[in-house]
């Protein structure tokens, strides 16, 4: 953990050299209690981005899916920011129960509701595990719309970035009290989801 605290203010310059970084919305983020950030996704360094657009030093945990850990140095950077892995093809419960554990005490976290990265800047469909843990960790949930200033909508060396932070979903609205009418509450929030990470990029393209 002491690395993450060494490695967020050294990363920070580095990408503003390396990119153009825009954040917009950040007031939307709940402070002093656990929350999750959900956002789509374009680029394996998605979650740096993000972390540094937040820079805050209550580490979050990220949820990164398993093959990124294959690469001992990458494996070992996003390890040190707070990633852990999940196999998403096997319906890791082990790791989703142990990550809603971490927020219920207070950790934030990140995810990718889309589960993998669109190769075309479009939305893919978006899965229920985000909701499942802020609903059981009673945290709210941020929408988060990453956005690339170049031609295919994907990250590209020294293009401008756009973090896009919108209205938190109330925790509230997404506990499941009744497991009966659980399919199309799960169902109503993807579409809200969906509906907010769209506004934020119709307001806020380049």
């Amino acid at each position: 953990m002491l690395l993450y605290w060494i490695l967020l203010p050294i990363v920070w310059p580095l990408l503003h050299i390396l990119w153009r970084i825009e954040v917009v919305g950040k007031e939307n983020i709940p402070r002093g209690r656990a929350h999750v950030i959900a956002s789509n996704h374009l680029s394996d360094l998605d979650p740096v981005y993000i972390l540094e657009a937040v820079f805050s030093w209550k580490r979050y945990t990220i949820l990164a899916k398993q093959e990124l850990f294959k690469n001992l140095l990458i494996g070992w950077f996003l390890s040190c920011m707070g990633a852990v892995p999940i196999d998403r093809g096997k319906g890791d419960m082990g790791t989703v129960n142990k990550v809603t554990d971490e927020c219920k005490n207070g950790t934030p976290i990140l995810i990718f509701p889309e589960g993998t990265r669109s190769k075309t800047g479009e939305l893919l469909t978006l899965k229920s595990g985000a909701f499942l843990i802020a609903g059981n960790a009673d945290a709210d949930m941020v929408p988060c719309r990453i956005i690339y200033d170049t031609p295919d909508k994907r990250m590209h060396m020294f293009c401008r970035i756009r973090i896009c932070f919108g209205t938190p979903i109330p925790a509230e609205e997404m506990k499941v009290e009744d497991p009966r009418r659980s399919v199309p509450k799960l169902r109503a929030l993807r579409t809200r989801l969906k509906t907010e990470l769209e506004r934020l990029y119709e307001e806020n393209h380049f």
